[in-house]
């Protein structure tokens, strides 16, 4: 009696046959008959990352709840566990490995700049569960009242690319070392038809020196302790000028934000090792740059969408490990299945809703649906269906005041008369010619 293993109709994109490969080049076939084989254990693994309410054993129930008339092993929680732990890290891992790249071609809308690929580096936090073995590895957080609170936390340091959304690698661990140190192994993915968008915290001498030995061009911009010598002056207001041992075109720029309640203006440095101003001027690169907040729009898809701002299950390093990679590959796959509909029906991804898509795979896992193709292929799917009979509008530019997500009171903002609607707003761009210092 073998027990079922599959992700509805996102099985066409991982299917059995990769899932076996996997397990093979780990070792981690099992060598003899069990209820919960290990590809099973994997299927299980990416539905939780649908179901993050629910703990395994439910999760369970919602892989087999169709499948009533076959026969089914009936398992526990502490078998799952023992499941979990014969599998290990590395299938989960290995299964991301095929998983992860920018999921578009080159007629995706939004996914190329000037012929090249645009992509974003940012990092944010997990919240993991409160265990002691994993507090001696991670730490816990601090604040005015007490030493140690709230949860420890798992960096997590992301390659996005900026069209699709989709995850071209990824990197996690201890927060100490610091965002830009860890997402240095990021790199590895970086190629030189890629143009790297990075914020302020990435833009460290170490960090750009990794970046431009991978042949990528980056963008990033420049906090207030960089003093770079002024070279050279370029028509478009650019300057030619040197940061890290790397020669670059800075950009200054005032950004005007306004909207009904006033408005708001603030004075910005991006640098960039695209050297020619005529291809690559300087206003157009201003407006690009606002691109790397698609990252900020993953990170909030897998911890809101998807976790609901849950803490994750495991309470081991081990099964953090494995729980995350796991995360990543079942956003990564409702990614493809969007980005596949997006390049078959001409149209934007920015235009699909992810939490469109995330229901329908949801509903397909729970009726065991479209496990496998037919004899005619159904490119579109159930899921593509979904988003596109319902797209999202055209983007308007909005604008939200950063506030703290999570306080610890939610009726502090009432006090404070923080005001967090969020309002219409227009921006306007003026290139600076002057020197270069804020």
């Amino acid at each position: 009696m073998f027990a079922p293993g599959h992700l509805g109709e996102r099985t066409r994109i991982a299917p059995f046959e990769m899932v076996d490969a996997v397990l093979a080049e780990c070792g981690a076939v099992e060598k003899r008959i069990r209820r919960l084989p290990a590809r099973v254990v994997v299927y299980v693994l990416l539905a939780a990352g649908l179901f993050e309410k629910c703990g395994y054993p439910a999760v369970w129930r919602k892989l087999t709840g169709a499948l009533s008339r076959s026969s089914v092993p009936r398992v526990t929680a502490t078998t799952l566990w023992h499941a979990r732990c014969r599998l290990g890290t590395r299938p989960m891992r290995a299964l991301f490995d095929l998983l992860r790249g920018p999921a578009s071609t080159i007629r995706t809308a939004g996914a190329r700049w000037a012929g090249m690929l645009v992509v974003a580096v940012d990092g944010t936090h997990l919240d993991v569960a409160d265990a002691e073995a994993v507090r001696a590895k991670l730490g816990k957080g601090a604040n005015q009242y007490t030493s140690a609170s709230g949860y420890p936390q798992v960096l997590l340091v992301a390659l996005v690319a900026c069209g699709t959304r989709a995850v071209i690698d990824a990197v996690f661990g201890p927060g100490k070392p610091g965002e830009s140190i860890l997402g240095r192994r990021l790199t590895r993915s970086m190629q030189p038809d890629m143009l790297v968008l990075l914020d302020s915290g990435f833009a460290t001498t170490g960090f750009l020196n990794a970046t431009a030995a991978s042949g990528a061009h980056f963008l990033a911009r420049l906090s207030t302790h960089w003093k770079p010598p002024v070279l050279a002056h370029y028509p478009d207001g650019s300057l030619l000028s040197r940061i890290a041992g790397i020669e670059v075109r800075i950009a200054a720029c005032e950004i005007t934000i306004t909207t009904s309640q006033g408005h708001r203006t603030g004075v910005y440095r991006l640098a960039t090792t695209l050297l020619d101003p005529r291809q690559h001027p300087a206003f157009e690169l201003v407006k690009l740059y606002h691109e790397r907040w698609e990252v900020e729009s993953t990170y909030y898809e897998i911890k809101k969408t998807m976790l609901g701002r849950h803490v994750l299950r495991s309470r081991t390093w081990p099964g953090i490990t494995q729980e995350i990679y796991a995360l990543l590959s079942t956003y990564q796959l409702i990614r493809i299945a969007i980005s596949d509909v997006a390049h078959a029906t001409g149209t934007d991804p920015d235009r699909c809703s992810f939490t469109a898509a995330l229901n329908m795979a949801r509903d397909q896992v729970s009726r065991a649906a479209n496990v496998t193709a037919g004899t005619v292929i159904d490119l579109v799917g159930a899921i593509g269906r979904a988003v596109i009979d319902r797209p999202m509008p055209n983007r308007r530019l909005r604008l939200s005041p950063r506030a703290v997500k999570r306080p610890l009171s939610r009726y502090a903002h009432k006090s404070l008369k923080v005001d967090r609607r969020t309002l219409k707003a227009t921006t306007s761009i003026n290139i600076l010619t002057t020197p270069i210092s804020p």
